[in-house]
């Protein structure tokens, strides 16, 4: 564990370059405490190196940024490569969410964990299959189950729901209040 109060430039460039290569072999969001375990460091000094990977990869830009989502950090393709990658995996490009879908992803991302009968009961109809495709593109996943009579499924986003949406957290979610009645257009990948 490094215990001097100032992280000097070649420790927080090794450490950076380490938080890359793990990050790059995981190829999955890593919780930020796990990260400090596997690297020795503290939470302070996490930060620092997250940050000095973010400017060394701003000032040689490849082919990855770092994103930090919640509680954790992932490395993710640049945007503007997506379709070469798309290309190369032989990946089809998902089809936008109906507005039916953002409605009850909408639903669901401000008023989690929530039941399926909860969102029916505020659109007034079977969301079953909408469930099964948000589920099956992993915008949203179960988060238990409630205790009441039935036990039924509670529902929450996942770290690809941020993701699709550019959001670090749910806080990041607009002010529902602030658009009244205005129409919100959203398109994922």
């Amino acid at each position: 564990m490094i215990t001097e109060s100032k992280f000097y430039d070649y420790e927080r460039e090794h450490f950076a370059g380490a938080l890359e290569a793990i990050l790059f072999a995981c190829g999955t969001p890593v919780e930020k405490e796990k990260l400090c375990e596997i690297l020795e460091i503290n939470p302070d000094e996490l930060e620092v190196t997250i940050t000095a990977l973010k400017l060394r990869m701003g000032k040689y830009p490849g082919g990855f940024e770092l994103l930090s989502l919640e509680d954790t950090v992932t490395l993710c393709t640049r945007i503007e490569y997506k379709d070469y990658v798309s290309k190369a995996l032989e990946v089809k490009r998902n089809v936008s969410l109906s507005k039916p879908s953002l409605e009850v992803l909408a639903i669901i991302a401000y008023t989690q964990p929530v039941t399926k009968a909860y969102i029916e009961k505020i659109r007034g109809v079977d969301c079953s299959g909408i469930v099964n495709t948000l589920l099956e593109k992993e915008l949203i996943e179960e988060r238990g189950r409630m205790d009441a009579p039935g036990r039924p499924i509670l529902y929450g986003t996942t770290l690809n729901f941020l993701k699709s949406f550019g959001l670090s957290s749910v806080d990041d979610l607009p002010d529902i209040d602030k658009y009244g009645d205005a129409q919100i257009s959203l398109d994922i990948d």
